[in-house]
């Protein structure tokens, strides 16, 4: 049987986004927002990352166990969708991509459906930014498929969810500026799950809705936004202990870590910066010299034929 129904496969196609986890070293189920591609053939789902922000290949490469979440219709042309949640088991070979090659189909619609990106093909953005096309290529193949409803309201701005406590708890006041969070939580067997929720800030932490199978353990809260054309991005992930209290689950947050800053105009030079970085000592721990992009092979993914 296909990992997907028709009507499901549609549905994963239209999100420009999903919320992809991976486990830490220390079982924590990482989730941040990528993009991916479902084989209409084979079912599996490819996301890649770059080599700046490798540590999803990192964690793949130690435990395979990945989750996907498909929750953020923003940009889909989709009416209140439902949720869609995948686990599977994932694989990254080393090899750096640095042309389409058999991901053409997906470079192809991520400039259809993120126009700025165009940008980066050309001088001076491919100067600025060539870290981004040395990809590393995720292939998720899928063994659970599970339907859920949309959460209710989950992109109707800022929903209140109450006063945050004095002393609240940490990240309260990052995470009350979205509408909703997706959690990220251990399974029974440490597998990540993952679900669309609405934390409420309290005194002791945030109060969540765990979702189905999940067990007390390290788990993380991401919240982030796109608008509909993949820009004015922004995400967050806010780490700790989950743990059943009464007839709640209560996240208890020790970190906070924010890599695109809240949007000052020294967190564009400071991300550049480190992506650089970052690039270079990947490459250099592997005894590799930077590798040169095949642009003109990505530039002829362009819609009008390069020229848009």
């Amino acid at each position: 049987m296909p990992p997907f129904a028709p009507e499901v496969a549609d549905v994963v196609d239209s999100y420009l986004s999903c919320e992809f986890a991976t486990l830490a070293a220390d079982g924590t189920p990482m989730a941040w927002p990528t993009a991916a591609r479902r084989d209409p053939d084979t079912g599996h789902l490819l996301v890649t990352t770059s080599l700046a922000y490798a540590q999803k290949a990192r964690n793949v490469r130690r435990d395979g166990r990945v989750g996907l979440l498909f929750s953020d219709p923003t940009g889909s042309g989709l009416e209140a969708p439902p949720q869609v949640f995948v686990s599977g088991t994932a694989t990254c070979p080393e090899r750096i991509h640095t042309a389409p090659d058999e991901a053409a189909e997906y470079w192809r619609t991520l400039l259809v459906r993120q126009p700025h990106s165009r940008g980066f093909l050309r001088p001076p953005g491919r100067w600025l930014m060539d870290w981004y096309y040395m990809r590393l290529f995720i292939t998720v193949v899928p063994d659970r498929v599970e339907v859920r409803p949309p959460l209710a309201g989950q992109l109707d701005g800022a929903a209140p969810r109450g006063p945050v406590p004095a002393p609240g708890p940490l990240g309260a006041a990052l995470v009350q500026e979205f509408p909703s969070a997706v959690l990220g939580a251990p399974g029974a067997d440490g597998e990540p799950l993952l679900a669309r929720v609405r934390p409420t800030a309290t005194a002791e932490g945030f109060a969540v809705q765990a979702p189905e199978g999940a067990v007390p353990g390290r788990a993380a809260l991401l919240v982030h936004r796109h608008d509909e054309a993949l820009d004015g991005m922004r995400n967050a992930s806010v780490r700790g202990a989950l743990r059943a209290d009464g007839d709640r689950w209560l996240l208890v947050p020790d970190r906070v870590v924010e890599p695109m800053g809240g949007g000052r105009p020294s967190d564009t030079f400071r991300i550049l910066r480190d992506a650089r970085r970052a690039t270079a000592r990947y490459l250099r721990a592997r005894g590799l010299a930077r590798p040169r992009i095949a642009w003109d092979r990505f530039l002829e993914l362009v819609p009008d034929q390069g020229r848009g």
